[in-house]
């Protein structure tokens, strides 16, 4: 797998509580066709958290299956290291092309704990890994060496960082900062889809996109302009995506991006109880941005 370019993370569907594997692959089968480069498969908005192993590596082997010669990126991330380990050894066996690792945990971790967690997890890794650095999510926050000693470990191909500064250059200082601490084989990944555009410009090698599961011809016209260092064209695409934008920071992308798959027509609901969906006035922003973007309603 090339940790490079685009990656759509498909959101889960549900029916009654349990995931819809018939709608999922549909979805994964209309990622795989429209040019993405990779596929994130059970992320933090597909709702690892809240699954089974069981569902999880039955979704990765679907994944796979849907996905073609398209990579599958697939979460292990549990608040036990027994359980990551039997999700790396099943998502392995069901195919996947790689493996992203969040640092997840009900008591928070120490930074001797989460160092342990990674350790523990490459030794049973015969695909690369991902570091996912979600501060928000898991409240364990990586500092600089951190992401070094972990990525000295073996299989580490990439880092998912959380975003990046806004302000004028100090996007490009911070990606400036971490290649100087990491391996020149290890690519770093922006996530917090608002700030995509600024940290593919800054030279970040990847998107880790939520709003891609949903809208992958959108984030694709953001994703090449930024890799091509096309200002205007990226410009405009960030700008068309700008209302989804506003919506994450205000509600959270789970939410969000639940809503824009329910409107396109990708399933029937998207978040597992007890989260709950947005609010009808959020309901009709999110259709105001789909529709300024001219995405419709109705499966791919």
């Amino acid at each position: 797998m090339d940790f490079r370019g685009l990656s759509g993370f498909a959101p889960t569907p549900f029916v009654d509580g349990a995931p819809d594997e018939v709608a999922f692959r549909r979805i994964i089968a209309g990622l795989a066709a429209s040019g993405v480069d990779s596929i994130g498969a059970l992320g933090s908005t597909g709702h690892y958290a809240y699954l089974s192993v069981e569902e999880r590596v039955r979704l990765t082997r679907a994944a796979v299956e849907e996905a073609g010669d398209v990579p599958v990126l697939v979460s292990i991330g549990a608040p036990a290291t027994r359980t990551v380990l039997e999700l790396a050894e099943g998502v392995q066996a069901a195919g996947a092309s790689g493996v992203l690792l969040a640092p997840v945990s009900y008591q928070r971790l120490t930074r001797p704990e989460a160092l342990g967690l990674y350790r523990d997890a490459c030794a049973e890794l015969s695909v690369p890994l991902c570091i996912y650095d979600n501060p928000g999510t898991t409240g364990f926050a990586f500092d600089d060496e951190l992401y070094a000693e972990v990525a000295a470990l073996g299989p580490v191909a990439s880092v998912k960082i959380p975003g990046v500064p806004l302000g004028p250059g100090e996007a490009e200082a911070r990606v400036a900062e971490l290649r100087g601490v990491l391996p020149a084989d290890v690519t770093i990944g922006v996530s917090g889809d608002q700030s995509a555009a600024a940290g593919l410009l800054a030279g970040c090698d990847a998107w880790y996109s939520v709003i891609a599961g949903s809208l992958p011809e959108a984030s694709l016209r953001l994703a090449r302009a930024a890799m091509a260092g096309d200002l205007e064209g990226t410009g405009a695409a960030d700008a068309a995506l700008s209302a989804i934008w506003g919506l994450f920071t205000r509600r959270g992308s789970a939410r969000v991006a639940a809503a824009v798959a329910t409107q396109l027509g990708l399933g029937v609901d998207f978040l597992p109880r007890p989260l709950l969906p947005l609010g009808e006035g959020e309901q009709a922003e999110v259709a105001e941005a789909l529709g300024a973007l001219g995405a419709s309603g109705g499966a791919r």
